[in-house]
């Protein structure tokens, strides 16, 4: 592949990344509307979820977002069901608070994220295992890189 080709098509990469995001920022915007929740709650919830429980500035810190801001956001997600605030047995300071998601909610959840869900399955299914696990590898890379870059913008 010349330069000039193999510049273009890391330029269509890049390109349907974004455009990916964008997407991908619609249907989270949708579906923490339809939840009552906030984009940045989403995001937080999908976090403790994922890595969960987690001390409210571990959570900050993954969040990329002032522990203040954290603090709102905790408020809402508790006050939603969304997720309980308890104490850390594991702390050296018994004050220390972990928060973890509410397990029960998530059929709600996966019942707004279904239609992404299947749309997913049936694209995978085109695929071999061997172009699935290629897929992959680029995305924990991108998903890395993306990491790196925040971390550079908030001195991380």
């Amino acid at each position: 592949m010349s330069a000039g080709a193999h510049r273009r098509s890391t330029v269509a990469v890049k390109d349907a990344l974004r455009e990916l995001r964008n997407q991908l920022s619609l249907l989270n915007h949708q579906v923490s509307s339809q939840l009552a929740l906030k984009d940045v709650d989403l995001d937080c919830l999908e976090l403790i979820a994922r890595h969960g429980p987690l001390s409210p500035s571990a959570l900050a810190r993954r969040a990329g977002l002032h522990p203040a801001t954290m603090t709102g956001i905790l408020d809402r997600l508790q006050k939603g069901g969304w997720i309980v605030r308890e104490r850390d047995p594991e702390a050296a300071d018994r004050r220390s608070i972990a928060v973890r998601a509410v397990r029960g909610r998530n059929a709600e959840l996966f019942r707004l994220y279904a239609g992404m869900n299947s749309a997913m399955d049936e694209l995978c299914a085109r695929y071999t295992e061997d172009e699935l696990a290629l897929i992959a590898g680029f995305l924990r890379r991108a998903t890395s890189a993306g990491h790196d870059a925040t971390g550079t913008l908030t001195g991380g």
